[in-house]
């Protein structure tokens, strides 16, 4: 559902198509993509953010939030992204450009000399507990 409000034909400058979602899809099944979502008591899915888990690195692809519940749900939903990769070891998670919106939460831009070394350590790493909720 994630990917399906993330490809959501209204959004400004859409990029994600049937078979970008079915190649996520089957990233999911074989446990390399993930989806952290945020959720209103009632049940509604309020805002998430999806990518790849390879070892020690989590590349985000893209986040959204609906409008009519709450604008920070995608700020919620990489905050419980955050606490399920805050398991003790050092992890980089590549939000691949800093935006405005993300600056406010913490991102920095990394040259590449660095982000490649960062990049090998990260793959060295072991991956996190998925199964471990992500309570934000």
């Amino acid at each position: 559902e994630v990917i399906d409000r993330c490809a959501d034909p209204r959004r400004p400058m859409g990029w994600i198509d049937g078979r970008i979602q079915e190649v996520y899809g089957e990233l999911h099944r074989r446990g390399i993509a993930h989806s952290i979502e945020a959720w209103t008591p009632a049940g509604d899915l309020a805002g998430g953010l999806y990518g790849i888990s390879l070892g020690g690195l989590f590349a985000g692809e893209s986040m959204f939030h609906e409008p009519g519940i709450g604008r920070d749900a995608s700020k919620v939903a990489l905050l419980g992204l955050a606490r399920v990769l805050d398991d003790g070891h050092e992890r980089l998670l590549d939000v691949q450009w800093v935006t405005d919106h993300l600056a406010t939460l913490g991102a920095v831009a990394v040259e590449r000399v660095d982000y490649l070394r960062l990049l090998s350590e990260a793959l060295d790493v072991p991956g996190p507990d998925w199964t471990r909720p992500a309570q934000a």
